[in-house]
């Protein structure tokens, strides 16, 4: 493509900052067009050392302003946002991907109106052969997730369930289930199960457990896959961010990649 493709940013936390940032300082074929903040104050001055600041937005706002928009919001805000970015027919590049399973109607209005829906691999990894696995029969597939206490902690499902994770000295599984109630009891922590189950056999046939695991740093997300094609397993380990230690440093570092490969020549993966 040798038009510019326009971004935007939904969200100007620990990932939608980094990504502004990465956009800003210049990536060719992309340009930064907005981006949307609970605190415009606060946004433009974090945009102050920015060679070329954009306009602070509400967020259903961007897509007048982008062809693409990447959603770092709340999940409460997912459905708005992503109802004005599809319905426009822009691309949504959506990290709260747990928020998109119980809104299937968002992909028909994708499809009606133009749109897209782009999921990135964010904090987890091998979905480019979990996808090619999915093209066959698949037995199995299960993520393990384990993260620091600290973590999780608040997570709707610890909360209706009075789960503690305080104090603990050993491993304690706080959730086994589908990667569909997982999605549900912790919106913000294993948008990875959802983007599994998306990427192979569904959030229904999708297993998932998740560890409050005091004895690691970083957060650790381990995947099987027992399918005709082959045997997968694979565990990445990610580096917290210093301002949410819910997220993983590689997520934004996972956007970039995923709006590089939306204008380069060469396109590597299935």
């Amino acid at each position: 493509m040798s038009a510019q493709i326009r971004v935007a940013i939904a969200g100007f936390g620990a990932i939608g900052h980094a990504v502004a940032k990465a956009l800003n300082q210049g990536i060719e074929g992309l340009e930064l067009a907005a981006v949307s903040a609970r605190d415009t104050v606060k946004a433009e001055a974090r945009m102050s050392g920015f060679e070329n600041t954009v306009p602070v937005l509400p967020f259903t706002e961007l897509a007048e302003r982008a062809d693409v928009v990447v959603e770092c919001l709340p999940a409460a805000h997912f459905g708005e946002l992503a109802e004005s970015v599809l319905g426009r027919g822009k691309t949504l590049i959506p990290l709260s991907v747990g928020a998109l399973l119980p809104r299937p109607a968002l992909i028909d209005l994708a499809r009606d109106k133009g749109g897209a829906i782009v999921v990135p691999t964010g904090a987890l990894l091998g979905l480019d052969a979990v996808r090619a696995c999915a093209e066959g029969p698949v037995e199995h597939v299960t993520l393990v997730t384990r993260k620091p206490p600290g973590g999780l902690a608040g997570a709707p499902h610890l909360v209706e369930n009075d789960i503690s994770v305080e104090g603990l000295t050993e491993p304690k599984l706080v959730f086994e289930g589908s990667a569909r109630d997982g999605a549900r009891g912790f919106p913000a922590n294993v948008n990875v199960a959802a983007a599994l189950s998306l990427a192979g056999i569904g959030p229904d046939k999708t297993a998932l457990q998740i560890w409050a695991d005091p004895t690691v740093t970083r957060n650790t997300h381990t995947v099987q896959v027992e399918a005709d094609a082959a045997r997968l397993t694979m565990t990445i380990e990610n580096v917290p961010t210093e301002e949410n230690p819910k997220t993983g440093k590689i997520t934004a570092l996972s956007v970039l990649a995923t709006l590089r490969r939306m204008t380069g020549p060469l396109r590597v993966g299935t």
